[in-house]
């Protein structure tokens, strides 16, 4: 495609936050730093994304320029946020991100929603050398590319996976049923389960893949209900993990254990499910009460956009911004000094100390949480759990 014809086509595709992130007066303190991203505001993705990723950029952004700017070796600078709606589709996520590092030159960038997403931008930001750090990509094979500029927050499937299957073992679990999305993320968490599995005594009495915007589950949430598993693992993205947990409720399917994931750690799965979410279990790693900086966030993000972050990605993703925020203070802009200061110190975020072993963080476990009396507590490990796991009451 013609470079002046890619141009029209991104405006077009695409609406800038632009300057109006960035408060008047601060302009007097230096040019501001542009900060460039593209992420789901419309499309399947866009549920995910704007609880896990977006508001926090914009918190974020908020909070250090009414402090002054961000510190750039010392000297306050205002941030500017260019950002862009992706409209879920991997092709306009690529187009906008090569703009943004090739043509506009944006001092850094943010990272994308979804293991798919940075999958197909992270070797884009590696070959124009730009740091990004990662709170939705939980992709092993994406980690295992060994990409120098590229950091993944979250716990990979692996661990996440093995976590799980070491809870469903310690609480005496005999048989499963799974679903699984059908795409990077469902067939890698997939996989590390299966794997977990194999050095268990766990039968799986049922697996089923299914499309990315499935409308239907209730037929095959029937034949699991005939069934009878323990537990019932669901790999699913948002919308998905509402549709199988309302269905599984109107088809009677309540197993002793329940976990759907992504979706279940937001606060939209407490509001739709209402006193359905009790027992449920799902991909979570923190809440307000993991620390006192963590309270704040949340406190302040609740306060800001009248509802409340997730308690898995959402903290993730502020961690990165805190770990980018303390690595840009000590050696600026210069962006392979940034990726040198990023691999290679541990750095302190409202989820505990953070350091990373090539791209991925090794700072944090494989954990699940359980939505308990109106908070998703941690329950495994037993060693970063708020709550002890108990079996998931009848739906209502």
């Amino acid at each position: 495609m013609p470079n002046a014809h890619r141009r029209r086509w991104i405006q077009q595709a695409a609406t800038a936050v632009g300057a109006a992130a960035v408060a008047p007066h601060l302009f007097a303190q230096g040019a501001p730093v542009k900060i460039g991203y593209a992420i789901a505001r419309t499309g399947p993705w866009a549920a995910g994304a704007q609880v896990s990723q977006e508001p926090n950029y914009l918190l974020w952004a908020e909070q250090v320029n009414a402090a002054g700017g961000l510190s750039v070796k010392g000297a306050k600078r205002p941030i500017e946020l260019v950002g862009y709606d992706d409209r879920s589709e991997t092709e306009t996520c690529v187009r906008t991100f090569e703009k943004l590092m090739g043509s506009d030159k944006v001092d850094l960038i943010l990272p994308p929603w979804g293991s798919g997403a940075n999958f197909a931008v992270a070797p884009l930001a590696n070959r124009f050398g730009y740091p990004m750090l990662a709170p939705t990509a939980l992709s092993r094979k994406l980690i295992d590319m060994q990409l120098p500029y590229f950091f993944s927050l979250l716990q990979q499937p692996d661990k996440m996976m093995g976590a799980l299957v070491d809870m469903l073992v310690a609480n005496g679990v005999k048989t499963i049923a799974i679903v699984y999305m059908d795409d990077l993320f469902g067939l890698e968490n997939f996989a590390a389960l299966n794997a977990a599995l194999k050095k268990t005594g766990i039968q799986v009495l049922e697996r089923k893949s299914y499309p990315l915007g499935v409308k239907d589950l209730a037929p095959v949430l029937r034949t699991m209900k005939d069934m009878n598993p323990d537990a019932f693992i669901g790999i699913t993205y948002p919308p998905d993990t509402i549709l199988a947990s309302r269905q599984a409720r109107e088809v009677g399917f309540n197993p002793k254990y329940f976990y759907a994931s992504v979706g279940t750690a937001f606060q939209l799965y407490k509001n739709v499910m209402a006193a359905n979410t009790e027992g449920v279990i799902g991909m979570g790693s923190w809440n307000a009460k993991t620390s006192p900086e963590a309270k704040a966030y949340f406190d302040a993000h609740t306060k800001k956009f009248g509802k409340e972050p997730d308690r898995w990605a959402s903290g993730h993703c502020w961690a990165g911004l805190e770990i980018l925020q303390q690595a840009v203070a000590k050696v600026g802009l210069e962006r392979k000094a940034l990726r040198e200061q990023i691999a290679k110190n541990e750095f302190r975020t409202i989820l505990g100390p953070m350091r990373f072993e090539g791209s991925e963080n090794v700072s944090i476990p494989g954990t699940v949480a359980q939505w308990q009396g109106g908070e998703f507590e941690v329950v495994w490990p037993k060693n970063r759990a708020t709550a002890q796991l108990m079996p998931k009451p009848a739906w209502k």
